[in-house]
């Protein structure tokens, strides 16, 4: 008969324990509606990356009521070209791996910047409501506020393609 091996603790370690590194946390991301409709409606190889780590957790989104508003509208648009079977399952598909974030009632980011397009303001408040990492876009109003958000130290504003470059691939 033989012994089974037996695992011999470290000096000072407790029978059985192991030690396991925290994971870091993972990235929750705020999509301005064109780079939602790159992912969803253009299948955009650009964003491809972006979305592949999104659909295999390495990434989250957030979203709100209003910016999912924005996109049932937008998917409906002539250039966007989708019929409504296919607006249906684009909106479903986005929907399944984006987390909704509702407004607490009182802003409290007095010193977030006003985007020069009132429509947009919404993408910045949701990303600093969410304590998302990142707020990806193309949209110069929000690209253009960039240094000001920085200085915030909350979060980043990006082109997808930036963000790819420096945070996701590191």
């Amino acid at each position: 008969m033989h012994a089974s091996p037996r695992a011999i603790p470290a000096t000072g370690a407790i029978p059985g324990s192991v030690l396991i590194e925290p994971a870091p946390p993972i990235p929750l991301l705020v999509l301005d509606t064109n780079v939602v409709l790159d992912w969803i409606a253009f299948a955009d190889p650009r964003v491809q990356p972006l979305v592949d780590a999104v659909e295999r957790g390495v990434l989250r989104v957030a979203t709100s009521a209003a910016c999912l508003q924005e996109l049932r509208r937008a998917l409906g648009y002539v250039q966007v070209r989708l019929d409504a079977a296919a607006q249906l399952l684009a909106f479903a598909r986005y929907s399944a791996h984006a987390r909704v974030f509702e407004s607490g009632g009182q802003f409290d980011a007095a010193d977030l910047p006003q985007c020069e397009d009132q429509d947009d303001q919404k993408f910045l408040e949701l990303a600093w409501q969410a304590r998302a990492s990142h707020l990806l876009t193309r949209d110069k109003a929000l690209l253009k506020l960039a240094r000001q958000v920085a200085q915030l130290g909350r979060f980043s504003v990006l082109a997808p393609d930036a963000f790819l470059r420096r945070d996701l691939h590191g």
